[in-house]
């Protein structure tokens, strides 16, 4: 095997934000420090972590810098951890951190890969001895990501409010998603896509 011409440096924004995405990020981060560690010299991580979060919220009033998104533009990859806490209102924590980037970046696509691990008993594999490889494509702009609603009827007094939650689904919005699952699924061993 020849050896590479030239290494990658890859820049990555980290937002751990709050709770478990903490330790899920630092984790994370490990492991891709590692495969770099192993790659030859082929490619590398060049991480900045940014502080943004509930915590940051309780600090400054706001969910993540001002200029938060110009400071982000320029990065390979953003690697965001969970956001919510229980004395902040999820619709500031939503809007405030998690749909600012998504929409601003446009990422619609959530990919994640789920299988099992040698060694590792989940309740998943409880119910027989199949392996699982799954990879779950969810839509991450529209939808329930849209965020459009609200409440109303405030004028009525206290227990009277309604909230309104309602769906987007744009054509384009899902023949996207619907076109990446099924590229992703032919060059996968099964290609199902359900």
């Amino acid at each position: 095997m020849a050896a590479p011409s030239a290494s990658q440096n890859f820049t990555i924004a980290a937002i751990p934000a709050d709770g478990v995405g903490t330790e899920v990020v630092a984790a994370g981060r490990a492991v891709l420090d590692a495969l770099a560690a192993g790659s030859g010299g082929r490619f590398a991580f060049d991480w900045t972590e940014f502080p943004w979060g509930c915590g940051y919220y309780e600090k400054t009033g706001r969910m993540m810098d001002e200029d938060g998104l110009e400071a982000l533009q320029d990065f390979d990859a953003l690697y965001f951890g969970a956001v919510g806490w229980p004395s902040v209102p999820d619709h500031i924590s939503l809007w405030g951190l998690r749909l600012r980037i998504c929409q601003s970046f446009d990422q619609w696509a959530n990919v994640r890969p789920v299988h099992f691990h040698p060694g590792i008993t989940s309740p998943l594999r409880k119910a027989d001895d199949t392996p699982l490889d799954w990879v779950v494509v969810r839509e991450n702009s529209e939808g329930e990501y849209a965020g459009l609603g609200g409440r109303n009827l405030a004028g009525r007094g206290p227990g009277n409010e309604v909230a309104l939650q309602t769906a987007l689904f744009t054509e384009k919005g899902c023949e996207r998603i619907m076109r990446f699952a099924f590229d992703l699924a032919r060059g996968r061993d099964r290609k199902k896509v359900s």
